[in-house]
């Protein structure tokens, strides 16, 4: 195994950062100082050091977690609840989340203690598919579609977004689908008579607070949001919000593939 994935796995850092470390002369491969990342190593023979501290072989976990509302995508945070506190002191040490999600922003998040696996989804030349169900604010015509479907301006500066997939399923006033929306977030009532529109809008980008930009540069405004798939992988309906379990062989396969 590379000495840089061995240390990913073992959560001493990201990639990037391992290979940081690496060439900053902070690891020992049998009481030798090594600079390079790509050297192979034993992992169950050789004696590795970070910091004159010896770094053992991790066995990779894979999690799927159904992310709450109200809960911040960070390791800690002194004023915010963190995905962190969802997970069991047992279960959460040494993983890390594989992508984020904005606070208000609801549904499936991974983690993993796998420095590859999250190397790999997240490279940007891979263009991993997220598909988001959302509720918002105004409507979408037939050229409003368009436009997120082949890319629209998100802000001055910045390039065109990468093309993306729409599908509308539910349209017309608040005042007649207060019920739905109801059940998933608080609108102000001064909206009665405003339209809404509900869909699904898949992205092949990670650009921050993306989908509500992209909402915006159409006219319409987010009042929630779901991350309901990443690739092939879709978040388990009985997957209750605030729960995590470990995703299925067939599943980190699809991710990989």
């Amino acid at each position: 195994m590379r000495l840089d994935k061995f240390l990913a796995q073992a959560s001493i850092g990201k990639r990037k950062e391992v290979r940081i470390y690496i060439k900053e002369g902070k690891v020992k491969v049998n009481g030798e100082v090594v600079i390079i990342p790509a050297i192979d190593i034993d992992e169950k023979l050789d004696v590795i050091e970070y910091l004159d501290e010896r770094v053992y072989y991790a066995e990779k976990v894979y999690y799927m977690l159904n992310k709450p509302a109200g809960y911040i995508t960070a390791k800690s945070d002194i004023e915010n609840k963190t995905v962190f506190d969802l997970f069991d002191e047992s279960d959460k040490k040494g993983i890390f989340h594989v992508g984020r999600l904005d606070k208000d922003t609801e549904g499936l998040l991974l983690f993993t203690n796998d420095g590859e696996f999250e190397h790999k989804l997240m490279y940007p030349e891979k263009h991993m598919e997220k598909t988001y169900f959302f509720w918002a604010l105004g409507s979408l015509s037939g050229e409003e579609i368009k436009k997120l479907e082949e890319g629209v301006y998100i802000n001055k500066g910045e390039i065109l977004t990468k093309p993306a997939k729409i599908k509308v399923v539910n349209s017309g006033f608040y005042k007649d689908l207060k019920e739905k929306i109801d059940n998933l977030c608080n609108v102000d009532e001064s909206k009665y008579n405003q339209p809404v529109v509900a869909c699904y809008l898949t992205i092949s980008e990670g650009r921050k607070h993306q989908v509500k930009r992209m909402l915006k540069a159409v006219g319409c405004y987010v009042m929630y949001l779901k991350r309901v798939a990443i690739g092939d992988v879709v978040l388990d309906k009985t997957l209750e919000k605030g729960k995590y379990r470990h995703l299925m062989e067939e599943e980190i396969q699809k991710l990989l593939e």
